[in-house]
Formats: C-alpha cells, sequence, structure tokens
C-alpha cells in the first residue's frame, strides 16, 4: 500500500442515509450506488428493511449517491466527503414517470415542485444533535418557526410518519427528521404548513446500532430568576437509550427500540400582592417523565412491508399553575397514562400505484388533584389562592385510521385519501370547582369582604362520548412542463355534533422557474383549511344537560357563605352551555405569494408573503346577561349563565418572511428567518368571552399573538477544537389587556375594560435568547468495535436577558403595569452521548 493509499484509507470516513418515497415511507431492498466525480461507480449497495443505506470507507471528494426501486423514479444525489461524517442522506423517489426535483433534505437547493419551497424549515438527525435543545425537546425548539395564526383551535398539529396524531409520544432519540412548513398547501393535511410539525423517525436496519445518553443540569451553574426570593435548588436528569438492529436470521425484519426517563427538581416563583404587602415566594415544582417506544419491520416480499410501533408514555406533575399571582395552596398534581401501538403497511400494488395503511389505537388517562380543597380565592390583579378546585380525570380510548393511495400517470402524481384524525370515547370524571370559587375586583373589597361573584358546580360530573372526525382528499401534482408544475387539491372535513356538512377545502399551489432554471422559482398558493372544536366544549355541553354538572354563578354574594346576607336565594338558577343553532366550523382562507432564489450552490433565500382570513371563528358569549343600560337583572330568570358558543369572529393576519437556508458561508450551515407581521381577531378562542356581550365593537384588536417582529437562527460551524450549534432567537412584545378589575355588566367575570379602551390596548417587553451548544466528538476503539464518544455543553439565554412573562393589566391593582413573571434566566446543560 502506498502512502497516499494509505492517507486516503486513514481519511475515508462513512456515508450514510435512507431511502424512502413522499409518504416518507421507506423502501426496503432499494439499490444505491456511489459513484466519483468521473462517473464511475465506486461502490453498489442495497438499502436494508429499514431502508437505510451505508458506504464504509469513503475517501475525501465529491459523489453523487444513485437510487433506484422498482415502480419508482431513479433519485440522484450530491454530496460532498471530507475529513468528517457527512449529514445522513435522506433520498426521496417518486413514483414512475414523475420528474424528481429535490431528493436531500440536507441540501439548499431551489426547485420548481410544490413541497420543494425554500421558506420550510427542515432538520436532520446531525443536526439536530449539534444544536441547543432544551430538555432534549426538539419539537419545541423547532416550534419557535411556527405561525400561531396558522394553528388551530386543538393546538399544533402534529405529524408523525404520515399520520397525524393527537400528542408526541417519540423520544427524541428516536427521531430522523423534523419538517415545518413542507408542501404549505398539500390536501392531505387539515391545518397549514406553518401550523404543523411533521416527524420522521429512525428506521430499523440490518445492522445493530444505538446510543446512550445523559443531560444533567444543576441551579448551581445557572443564574438567578429575577422573580426568586432566592437562589433555589434546581436539578435536571435526562436518560435516554436507542437500540436498533435485525430480527431473526432472515434478513427481512428489523427492530428499534428507544426510552428516555426525564426527573426535574425545579421551582415556580411566586410574585403577587395581597393586604398585608409583597408576597415573594420559591415553590417546590417537581415532574417527571418517561417514554417507550419500538417497532418491528417486515419486508414480507419485494412489493409488501409493514411495521408494528408499540409505545407507553408517562408523566407526573406536582404543585402545577403556580408562579405569577397564583400562590401555592392552588396547586394541582396531574398525571398521564398513555399507551399506543400503530401499524403500518406498504404496498406497491403496481409500479406505478403504491397505497400505505395506518392505524392506531391507543388509551390515555389524566387525573388532576388539587392540593387544597379549600374554596378558591381571586383577587383580580393581585393574588390567586384559596383551593385549586381543579379535581377532574380524563380517559380518552381512541383510533387513528390513515387509507392513501399514490398513482401516477405520465406526469401526474395523484393521491387520494381517507382519515380518521380522531375516533375517541372520552371520559370526563369532573369534580372541579365543587368547593367553588370567590372573585373580589381589588385588594380593598377582598379586605372588606365584599367580592362581585361566586361560582360553584354540583351535581354529575361523570360523562362519556363519543367524538368523531372524518378528513378525506385528493390531489394531483403536475409537472406541466420543464421549470412549472401546479399542485391541486380539494379536502372535506367532518366532525359530529356539529350540524355543519358542507367543509369542502380546495387548494391550489403553483411553481414556476423562469427560463427553466433552477435560480429563481416563483411560487403562488391559496387554499381553504377547515378548523375543529376539540373535546372540552363538547364535554361542556353534555355536563350542562339535565341530569349532569350544575353550575351556579351568584353576583354580589356573601362571604365566606356566599348565600348569606346577600338576598340571594338559597338555589340560585344553573347555568347551561349549548351550541349556536347556527354554529358551524371555522374556516381560514391562505394565501401567499413568493420568491426562491439559489445565492450559491448550498444557499437559498426566500421572500414570501403570506395573508390569512378566519372566518366563522369560535367564540363564547352569555346570551341571558344583564342587559343594558343598568345591567341589573337576566332576562330568563329560571337561569343564570347561558353560554352560547358561537361562530361569528373573524381574524386577519399578514406576514412577510424573509428565509435563509443552507451554507451561509465556509463555516456557518443553518438556517435563519425573519418575519414582519401583524394579526388582528375578535376573539381569543372558543373559551373566550367579550368583556360586554350585548357590545362587540371593542373586541377587534391585536390578536394574542401578534408580534409584529420576529427572527429565529438555527445553525453550526465546525471549529477546530469542538462544534458549535447557535440558537437565537427574538421577538418584540405582545399585547394584554387593560381592565378596571370591576363587575360593570353584573355577569360574574369582572372583565371590564376603561370606557373606550379595546381589547388587548397593552404591550410586553420583547424576548431575546441567545444559545449555544460546544460538543467534541471523540472515538473510542477501531473498526466495527469504534464507539463515538460525544460531550456536550449547552448555555441557554447565554447573555443572561430578563424575558418577562405575564403582565398586570388591572388598573386598580398596584402592580398595574408591572410583570409578575419571567422566563429561566441563564442556564448551562452538561450532556455526554456514545453511539456504536
Amino acid at each position: 500500500m502506498t502512502f497516499v493509499s494509505a492517507l486516503l484509507l486513514w481519511l475515508s470516513v462513512a456515508v450514510t442515509g435512507v431511502v424512502q418515497d413522499q409518504t416518507g415511507a421507506v423502501l426496503p431492498s432499494a439499490t444505491v450506488e456511489l459513484v466519483n466525480a468521473a462517473g464511475a461507480v465506486v461502490e453498489t449497495t442495497t438499502a436494508d428493511m429499514g431502508g437505510a443505506f451505508h458506504f464504509d470507507a469513503v475517501a475525501p471528494g465529491t459523489y453523487e449517491l444513485r437510487a433506484g426501486y422498482e415502480g419508482f423514479k431513479p433519485a440522484i444525489a450530491k454530496v460532498r466527503v471530507g475529513t468528517r461524517p457527512p449529514s445522513p442522506q435522506r433520498l426521496v423517489l417518486d413514483l414512475a414517470a414523475l420528474t424528481q426535483e429535490i431528493t436531500v433534505s440536507s441540501a439548499a437547493e431551489v426547485g420548481a415542485a410544490a413541497g420543494n419551497n425554500v421558506d420550510a424549515i427542515t432538520i436532520d438527525q446531525n443536526m439536530l444533535e449539534s444544536l441547543p435543545v432544551f430538555d432534549n425537546d426538539f419539537v419545541a425548539t423547532m416550534s419557535q418557526f411556527l405561525d400561531a395564526g396558522s394553528i388551530g383551535n386543538g393546538g399544533v398539529t402534529i405529524v408523525v410518519n404520515g399520520m397525524e396524531v393527537s400528542a408526541l409520544n417519540v423520544s427524541a432519540s428516536a427521531m430522523q427528521q423534523i419538517r415545518i412548513n413542507q408542501d404549505p398547501y398539500s390536501a392531505e393535511y387539515s391545518r397549514p404548513g406553518r401550523g404543523r410539525v411533521e416527524i420522521l423517525t429512525k428506521p430499523g436496519t440490518q445492522e445493530y446500532h444505538g446510543e446512550g445518553s445523559f443531560i444533567f443540569r444543576d441551579a448551581a451553574a445557572n443564574a438567578r430568576n429575577p422573580f426568586a426570593a432566592t437562589k433555589p435548588p434546581e436539578d435536571r436528569q435526562i436518560y435516554e437509550g436507542f437500540l436498533g438492529g435485525p430480527l431473526g436470521l432472515s434478513g427481512k425484519t428489523s427492530f428499534m427500540l428507544s426510552a428516555n426517563d426525564q426527573i426535574l427538581n425545579q421551582q415556580s416563583f411566586v410574585y403577587a400582592i395581597d393586604p398585608a404587602g409583597i408576597i415573594q415566594d420559591n415553590v417546590p415544582h417537581k415532574n417527571g417523565q418517561a417514554r417507550v417506544s419500538g417497532s418491528i419491520t417486515r419486508q414480507v416480499s419485494d412489493t409488501n412491508t409493514f411495521s408494528i410501533r408499540p409505545n407507553y408514555q408517562y408523566e407526573t406533575d406536582q404543585n402545577r399553575n403556580v408562579g405569577g399571582t397564583t400562590l401555592a395552596s392552588a396547586a394541582t398534581t396531574f398525571t398521564h397514562h398513555e399507551q399506543q401501538v400503530t401499524y403500518t403497511q406498504q404496498t406497491v400494488l403496481r409500479p406505478t400505484l403504491l397505497n400505505q395503511f395506518q392505524v392506531l389505537v391507543g388509551h390515555e388517562r389524566e387525573p388532576t388533584v388539587s392540593a387544597s380543597a379549600a374554596p378558591g380565592i381571586v383577587v383580580n390583579g393581585a393574588f390567586t389562592g384559596g383551593g385549586g378546585q381543579g379535581d377532574l380525570v380524563r380517559t380518552e380510548t381512541h383510533m387513528n385510521l390513515n387509507e392513501s393511495l399514490g398513482w401516477t400517470t405520465g406526469h401526474h402524481l395523484v393521491q387520494a385519501g381517507f382519515q380518521l384524525p380522531d375516533w375517541s370515547r372520552r371520559g370526563f370524571y369532573d369534580r372541579s370547582n365543587f368547593g367553588g370559587t370567590f372573585y373580589f375586583s381589588g385588594l380593598d373589597t377582598y379586605a372588606s369582604g365584599t367580592p362581585y361573584a361566586f361560582i360553584q358546580q354540583q351535581g354529575n360530573g361523570d360523562l362519556a362520548f363519543l367524538e368523531k372526525q372524518i378528513g378525506t382528499y385528493i390531489k394531483d401534482d403536475w409537472q406541466a412542463r420543464a421549470g412549472l408544475s401546479l399542485s391541486f387539491g380539494l379536502r372535506y372535513d367532518w366532525q359530529n355534533y356539529f350540524h355543519d356538512n358542507n367543509n369542502v377545502a380546495p387548494r391550489f399551489s403553483v411553481a414556476f422557474a423562469p427560463g427553466n432554471t433552477k435560480t429563481n422559482v416563483l411560487r403562488a398558493g391559496v387554499g381553504v383549511f377547515n378548523d375543529r372544536s376539540g373535546p372540552v366544549v363538547i364535554a361542556d355541553v353534555l355536563h350542562s344537560q339535565p341530569g349532569g354538572l350544575i353550575k351556579y354563578v351568584v353576583t354580589d354574594p356573601g362571604y365566606p357563605n356566599p348565600f348569606a346576607s346577600t338576598g340571594a336565594a338559597a338555589t340560585p338558577p344553573p347555568s347551561i352551555v349549548r351550541l349556536a343553532s347556527d354554529v358551524q366550523i371555522p374556516q381560514t382562507v391562505q394565501y401567499s405569494v413568493g420568491l426562491d432564489h439559489q445565492l450559491q450552490k448550498a444557499l437559498t433565500l426566500s421572500l414570501t408573503y403570506t395573508g390569512a382570513r378566519g372566518y366563522h371563528l369560535f367564540r363564547s358569549r352569555d346570551v341571558n346577561a344583564p342587559p343594558t343600560p343598568l345591567y341589573l337583572t337576566r332576562p330568563d330568570p329560571a337561569y343564570g349563565v347561558v353560554r352560547e358558543v358561537e361562530s361569528n369572529g373573524r381574524q386577519e393576519t399578514d406576514s412577510l418572511q424573509v428565509t435563509v437556508r443552507g451554507k451561509v458561508s465556509r463555516w456557518f450551515n443553518g438556517q435563519m428567518q425573519y418575519t414582519l407581521s401583524r394579526g388582528y381577531n375578535d376573539t381569543n378562542g372558543i373559551g373566550s368571552y367579550p368583556a360586554n356581550d350585548y357590545d362587540l365593537s371593542g373586541e377587534w384588536a391585536r390578536a394574542d399573538f401578534d408580534r409584529r417582529h420576529r427572527f429565529n437562527l438555527l445553525g453550526r460551524t465546525g471549529l477546530k477544537l469542538f462544534d458549535l450549534g447557535v440558537g437565537l432567537s427574538m421577538n418584540s412584545g405582545g399585547p394584554y389587556n387593560e381592565t378596571l378589575g370591576l363587575d360593570l355588566f353584573n355577569n360574574g367575570r369582572g372583565r371590564a375594560r376603561p370606557d373606550g379602551v379595546p381589547r388587548n390596548s397593552l404591550e410586553t417587553t420583547g424576548f431575546a435568547s441567545l444559545d449555544i451548544r460546544a460538543s467534541r466528538d471523540l472515538k473510542l476503539g477501531a473498526g466495527k468495535d469504534a464507539r463515538e464518544v460525544t460531550l456536550g455543553l449547552d448555555a441557554f439565554n447565554l447573555l443572561n436577558h430578563v424575558n418577562y412573562g405575564t403582565f398586570v393589566g388591572t388598573l386598580s391593582s398596584p402592580l398595574f403595569g408591572q410583570p409578575v413573571s419571567a422566563r429561566s434566566a441563564r442556564q448551562l446543560q452538561f450532556s455526554v452521548r456514545m453511539k456504536f
């Protein structure tokens, strides 16, 4: 062996990746070739049962990866090999006869296809491991790129391996890739791209591999929270492991197993005021979580593969909801148990026809117990004390189903699917507020014992019901000609309890590369997106039916006996919840236009304007509130509050986004995004009420989520001694309400604002946090026995910038206009990870 060949062998590294179809399903036995710059095939391999491939001892240089699979269009990706292993590559194969534009998620290239929008945010496994990630929560780190205006009533849409799920039950070590805003107008999903997070998990392989990690934090290395009376003891430990490989000797079965255990001993910081003065206290807040998930993948034949993925999750959270103006006595303890199993089957019916079937079944149980059974006490703008009054047991036995079919003909890829996003038997065993809660307008009325309202629940809180959600779609991605692609889609959504059957949602997007070049691509799209109500409001409606819960709202009650010395009836009239006769499912029309530009070979720029208009948004209104002008008595004395859930709200959002992705310089690779936006609406959601039930003129104002300026950056740079990952997040202040603290409208809510003052008229301070991660890889051993150990040090809020949380908007409070909470001060996190 010559010196040069020996040197090349010493410098050689491994090239790895996975082969998948457009749905994210792996393609076992796909052929992958490694081709050098001269066009010669250096090595050929076959993807294992998990779609994974690897080439060992690849010398430095520029190569092409070429992947092929029967019935699919070949995919080609360029990869540069240096002295460090390149990021794991993801090769995506389209069905035969459909042009493939972009195949490698880590490449920053412009392409004229619906799913290749450059303003999408994509992080692969290698990048994930290099970034500063608090508590190993990759989804929370990525969620800063979401648009709150695109998130539905039920929260962020989470999609795991192509299936929408209600909650994430995947540990960090099992994640291979996270995407946001990929193909934003796809009819496959109910919400826009900027309102969903898509996650691909690691597949099994035909070689054993795994990793184990330990993460540790301690208050001794952290800065003090500005609202902490003293710096309290806190610590955090996270243990995580992953193992994958072949199962049996057939070479057609593989498995994956991941698990993590988290223990958090932290403190919540109370900053409130009572008649004796400021209350500043540290309250222990203990949280524990555990997840176990696995998968078995079996290749039945060349055209048929199935996998089974069970998982289990447990969480306990003690002294929940404490902090700011909420005292320790109002704490609750929350526990969560969940078991799920997912079955996936992928079948190539014919070379141009692919079918994927997924079904998930699961059960969960969530009891919440109050720390104290005493009546609750709320003093507006001062403190919340007494008992937590949060006793509730929630159960759910659910099924999700996803059946999709992909067919290619000519230059069309047609996909159609039927979905059950949720089909659940839900149980709500509600004992919340059985002890009642007193509401005071301020410290003076609290001192004099004159509350403005007393609210209490009694009766039978046991309830079980079936919630059904159905979705179906069809979409056509058409490569009309070179440099021009059109995407047409149509979706329909339905849920029970809402007699609204016309929820048709058309979608359309176009991508055009002038002159058939990949330097510039013009994009435009428009689509209708349906929302959902969520289960809580359905439970509220059913609970208030005869024989269920009875809610009492007493205005100007006695204290401590609400029914004494006030002239109130011994048994006040019951309050009820009902759906408005014309209620319907909310819809959002989103539209956008943008330009993707290739700045350099591996660097792209995207300029995108996005507008959205929300119609028929949910709100609640008391239609039996005392009317103007005196607000004395309720129109129907047989009832107290008659909460009617309406759908007459509206919302407007506009944003301009500038996104840069790729290799910004020789040393830095990542993505950054600046957003200039505005968001206005007249409702905060299905549980929000207007200040005055008969006058909505002051409700049109800045949305709660409105932040005029936002900037987010995630990236990494390789230095001689260590890798440096960087995360930077900044945004301007958000709005909050100015209220009097008084119950001027005698509706029991005490949310009246000064005359002429609209909702959300005040503004908080902004937010800024610089996070970094320094890590170093150490290789132990050689050859197949080699072990890679990574040592890491993360610093969150490195500059220790004070980021205030909640502000007091009650004019009568001594704390008016002041913050009463803050996000975490600087924290250091130590980690060690071993791979084999």
